[in-house]
């Protein structure tokens, strides 16, 4: 039987959008937020135009470990206020984002637990600062530092909707993040934490299809919680001395949203590759499908 859930709106990629507007490999998007806020506002207010519903900091590597790699460390707290307003002035709902921090944690690596979960606190204190409308901890393949994650934003304000998300590829014919993670690891982890919903984003080589087949398992395995999906725009094909190119069309895209609608899938953009055209797309969607907002 065909379903017509009601669903929110994502955005979709800000880093391959930062890309068309210059930004070059190694360079820290995060910096864009102070040295080129209205490149990022267009960014967000594309999206809003598009029909995204929320639109999501340009905070993807502003923990604090990761902006160490780029000597920024000390400015995390500036960097993360900035962007916020930045995406406050799309006149949209604004997701936080926090990305992982970039390394392993121990025993695996030797990154201190305690202070990965300060670094994302520390974050999250700046964004509830400017006024975020809820939490996503995304892109993520250690199942214990999402729940840190999100743990850090619980601790800082109970209150805001926190979405949870992994990146998963095909492992010898099952879904499992690099780390090893399977699908039921991963969304029993973030579970427990306590989270609004729980999915996927940002799977490199994994086809429309494959997203589709993993939706069918995050559900299956979600318990009852919302699922997320913010797929990226194919497998990407990447030409020697060029960036990864992204071939799924907004057309190819907003057929692909209306089955993870039909499915069951909450709350559905983008991730690499897509554009403002591809979030437009999931809006074909008949409109008794669309969640207005949430509060």
């Amino acid at each position: 039987m065909s379903r017509t859930p009601e669903v929110e709106i994502l955005d979709g990629a800000m880093g391959t959008q930062l890309m068309a507007r210059g930004m070059q490999p190694g360079e820290s998007p995060e910096r864009w937020n102070v040295d080129r806020p209205n490149d990022v506002l267009a960014i967000h207010q594309a999206y809003a135009q598009a029909g995204s519903q929320w639109v999501t900091t340009n905070t993807f590597g502003a923990h604090p470990m990761a902006l160490a790699r780029h000597g920024l460390e000390d400015r995390t707290e500036e960097l993360v206020r900035a962007a916020v307003r930045v995406a406050r002035a799309a006149g949209v709902q604004v997701l936080g984002d926090l990305g992982p921090f970039g390394d392993f944690l121990y025993p695996v690596g030797d990154a201190d637990p305690d202070e990965v979960r300060e670094g994302f606190a520390r974050v999250v204190h700046a964004m509830l600062a400017e006024g975020v409308d809820g939490i996503v901890v995304e892109t993520m393949a250690d199942p214990k530092e999402a729940a840190l994650a999100v743990a850090a934003a619980r601790a800082v304000n109970c209150n805001l909707p926190i979405l949870a998300t992994f990146s998963f590829q095909r492992r010898g014919g099952s879904f499992r993040t690099w780390t090893g993670a399977t699908v039921d690891d991963a969304l029993t982890v973030v579970r427990e934490s306590g989270v609004s919903a729980i999915g996927a984003n940002c799977g490199t080589d994994l086809s429309l299809d494959d997203y589709r087949q993993l939706a069918e398992e995050l559900l299956r395995l979600a318990c009852g919680t919302p699922v997320v999906m913010q797929a990226n725009a194919g497998a990407p094909e990447v030409v020697l001395g060029s960036s990864p190119e992204y071939r799924v069309t907004p057309a190819e895209y907003g057929v692909f949203a209306r089955d993870l609608i039909q499915l069951g899938v909450s709350w559905v953009g983008g991730c690499c590759g897509t554009s403002p055209a591809h979030i437009a797309a999931i809006g074909q969607t008949p409109p008794a499908t669309i969640n207005p907002s949430i509060s």
